[in-house]
């Protein structure tokens, strides 16, 4: 049953991610840049600065920063460390090359993805929230004509949270992780009636997790944001320290690793052995993982974006943009490399986070225990904060589709708990295919905006610099 159902999920995924969406996102991202005059690189050193310096004066309910930390706790997860792993398995290290392309591109989707947020954001008079995001900036930018296409987000938003990448990827890597430290042989174990047999490394973790989950979820957005501002800056840097180990460690192995990331983004099988199929593959699990890992032109960082604390779309745009930055550039190119520099990826039997840990212990200079208890570390924290990340995300996208019915968020918020606790009983790649196949359709409607909203970012830029240069001189 479980066999036949995957299969259905892989042709749903294969069809919803096949060549129309990449090209829709990718073309998107790059009539952005060229409409934007290379933002990305002109304007990133500001962006940086302006990253960690809140505006003054700004209405919302977080500062920038926390609205920035907000988005990165839902974009920095597994993603980074597990979704890089399973696009390399299954598309090769071209895969890698592909995800930074999307990133690249990426950048300029994100910054106006943030730009239309707090442009078009309105504040809900019962619950006092500061509302954005897709269905907002459809609405109101295209016209009520295209609230349908609003609530198509909406609806694809709250099932990404709930039975995708907000729960169940997040929950599994993080019960692999832990189960793959305290207990990879299956030493401890106990039969669950109806599921089948599970560590109780994985059991204990669950339900820890799910209390922690429950706790910080009860508090609302500010009790997110505090959080995430903490955690997430934290384990960034431990998990780009380490990464920058492995690559002065392996220095001498870095060209050639390049090489074959760039041969396997255009001949996989020269690289492979014939093991994986062709580029479409390849840029196929690289874009959908790119994507995955850092949400540009899904449309969910602009909901975090919209409570932000300031009164300059493009400032928020800038700050945005960041994310995106951090998230692939950094972090998920130092996970591939040392996944290529190692050959974690060419290993037999390894699958998810095992090959990210093969990679951390064969390339650091550092006990295997050390290396994978750092490693199970980060991806506890970054996963744990992903959670909280995202049901921001899907409350904010239900709350719009009922008119802010909050009893319907409350309860949806308890369902979402129930999520987070059952989990690590999912198998791995249902629960992968099942999280790519909703952001898939949550990127539709917010690429279509994005397309027909591009006049709109590129005037609000240009004016904006341009204000900027008169008051400066």
């Amino acid at each position: 049953m479980w066999t036949q159902f995957n299969e259905l999920l892989v042709k749903i995924d294969d069809f919803v991610w096949g060549p129309p969406l990449m090209v829709l996102i990718l073309a998107g991202g790059l009539l952005l840049t060229i409409r934007l005059g290379l933002l990305q690189v002109r304007k990133l050193p500001l962006a940086l600065k302006w990253m960690v310096k809140n505006e003054k004066g700004g209405i919302g309910e977080v500062s920038s920063f926390s609205a920035l930390c907000t988005a990165l706790s839902a974009t920095i997860g597994t993603g980074n460390i597990v979704g890089v792993a399973t696009a390399i398995a299954a598309g090769g290290p071209g895969a890698l090359f592909w995800m930074e392309v999307a990133a690249f591109l990426g950048i300029a989707t994100k910054y106006s993805e943030g730009l239309l947020a707090v442009k078009y954001r309105v504040v809900d008079e019962k619950t006092g929230h500061t509302l954005g995001g897709p269905f907002y900036y459809i609405e109101k930018g295209m016209g009520k004509k295209a609230k349908w296409l609003g609530k198509v987000f909406a609806f694809f938003g709250v099932c990404a949270g709930l039975l995708g990448i907000g729960t169940f990827t997040q929950v599994n890597g993080i019960s692999s992780a832990v189960k793959n430290f305290f207990d990879p042989n299956d030493a401890a174990t106990v039969a669950i009636p109806g599921l089948g047999t599970y560590s109780w490394a994985v059991i204990i973790a669950s339900l820890v997790l799910t209390v922690g989950v429950a706790l910080v979820l009860i508090g609302g957005v500010k009790r997110i944001a505090k959080v995430s501002e903490i955690v997430v800056p934290f384990m960034a840097v431990i998990y780009i320290l380490l990464g920058f180990v492995i690559i002065v460690c392996n220095i001498t192995k870095v060209p050639e690793a390049v090489a074959i990331i760039v041969k396997g983004a255009f001949n996989p099988q020269a690289v492979t052995g014939g093991v994986v199929g062709s580029m479409i593959v390849a840029m196929q699990k690289g874009v959908a993982r790119g994507i995955f890992s850092n949400e540009a032109g899904l449309g969910s960082a602009p909901i975090a974006a919209a409570a932000a604390q300031t009164k300059e779309p493009v400032r928020q745009g800038l700050v945005s943009m960041t994310g995106t930055f951090i998230d692939t550039i950094i972090v998920c190119t130092m996970t591939g490399l040392a996944i290529v520099i190692t050959g974690a990826w060419q290993v037999e039997g390894l699958e998810g986070v095992a090959i990210t840990t093969y990679a951390f212990n064969n390339g650091l200079p550092l006990p295997a225990t050390v290396s994978s208890f750092l490693l199970m570390l980060c991806l506890v924290f970054f996963a744990f904060t992903t959670i909280l990340g995202w049901d921001y995300y899907s409350e904010r996208c239900l709350e719009y589709l009922t008119g802010g019915k909050m009893k319907a968020v409350n309860a949806y918020r308890w369902l979402y708990i129930l999520a987070v606790f059952i989990g690590p009983y999912m198998t791995v790649s249902a629960v992968w295919t099942l999280a790519d196949i909703f952001n898939g359709m949550m990127a539709i409607p917010n690429m279509i905006a994005l397309f027909a909203l591009s006049g709109v970012v590129a005037k609000e830029t240009k004016d904006f610099f341009a204000a900027k240069k008169d008051k400066e001189a």
